[in-house]
């Protein structure tokens, strides 16, 4: 496990618990998005109190994709072949040109210990040791349940390899609200067999950052952004530097260059968790600033303005304004009639 890590639940609201690869959530590549950002995932509220039962999540489970790009520039997903090596295939056995024995054989005509055509590639040994300890699939998990677009990013794989590959995806999916530790096993089993492939480390990065590894998961999503390019993501590693109790880094990046590619909702996302960060800081004004700033009013509806009013009701909490706070829960309440936070349970608890 990585540390530091909370113990307890979030409190603050977050987009789309369930952003992993699902059947049908990939928009078209004409629209779709750049990122799978996730707002904060604190274990405790911004005025540093518990936050309820361990494990219990405190927003909806939206549907937006985890994978946001193909593969990357090798689409074999790490399943190269060793080109023919010099000599081989020319009808001299691979003499050397010189007079000399074969690579591999000693002067006195015995085969060299290390011979290379046996050796494996480098980590191809951690590979297949990993893959014996691939969680078990069940039978109903299909490849087929898998969204066509992440399928097609899985074609430089050998067939064999892309059906095991979707299965244990699917599988992730399948576990990730009730078993978060399996579905990352899941996740992990992917990577071990497609780790080229951008959508499966951007989802085994989603797959740790549900499950709160948040080394892993930073790790996983650089490495996805490495693969598929792009501005996205930047939320999601800047929560997992919050994790980390790192809140300056996360802060650099939400106000970095990339920062400036991000917008619309997505943008949204970064600069709560920027407050959230700032929160950690002891900077409280300049939480509050930050969320003004991405657009906190009382009159907006809709999910993102209640995440945006349930994160200023927040740091308006913390910061012991707590009349205030229960205006702006109320706020969300009312710009989110389909629940998306719990502001209503927040607003009940401040009047009690």
């Amino acid at each position: 496990m990585n540390e530091p890590r909370s113990e307890q639940p979030d409190r603050t609201p977050r987009r789309g618990d369930g952003d992993v690869p699902r059947r049908g959530d990939r928009a078209s590549s004409g629209g779709r998005r750049d990122n799978s950002s996730f707002g904060e995932r604190r274990g405790k509220r911004y005025d540093g109190s518990g936050a309820g039962e361990s494990g219990q999540r405190r927003a909806g489970t939206g549907d937006s994709p985890a994978g946001r790009g193909g593969g990357g520039p090798n689409r074999t997903g790490g399943q190269r072949t060793d080109a023919p090596r010099a000599g081989q295939g020319r009808g001299d056995a691979g003499a050397d040109r010189r007079g000399g024995a074969s690579r591999g054989e000693s002067r006195g005509g015995g085969r060299q210990f290390d011979d290379r055509r046996s050796a494996g590639r480098p980590g191809q040994d951690a590979r297949q040791a990993a893959r014996v300890d691939e969680p078990a699939l069940p039978d109903e998990i299909e490849a087929a349940d898998l969204d066509m677009e992440i399928r097609r990013d899985l074609r430089g794989l050998d067939k064999a390899n892309a059906e095991l590959v979707a299965r244990h995806l699917v599988a992730a999916m399948h576990f990730v609200d009730d078993d978060p530790e399996l579905a990352l096993a899941h996740g992990r089993a992917a990577k071990n067999r497609a780790g080229r492939i951008g959508v499966v480390r951007e989802t085994l990065g989603v797959l740790a950052y549900r499950a709160r590894e948040w080394s892993e998961a930073l790790g996983e999503l650089r490495a996805a952004r490495r693969i598929s390019g792009g501005p996205g993501l930047l939320a999601m590693m800047a929560d997992c530097e919050r994790g980390l109790e790192r809140p300056q880094k996360a802060i650099e990046l939400a106000r970095g260059e990339e920062s400036r590619q991000v917008s619309g909702e997505d943008l949204v996302e970064l600069r709560i968790v920027e407050a959230g960060a700032r929160v950690d800081m002891g900077q409280l004004d300049a939480a509050l600033v930050t969320l003004q700033d991405a657009g906190a009013d009382p009159a907006a509806v809709g999910e993102e303005a209640a995440r945006l009013d349930y994160a200023y009701a927040e740091v308006l909490l913390a910061s012991g304004r707590k009349d205030e706070a229960a205006a702006w829960f109320g706020h969300a309440v009312a710009a989110d009639p389909d629940h998306h936070t719990d502001a209503e349970s927040r607003l009940a608890e401040l009047e009690d």
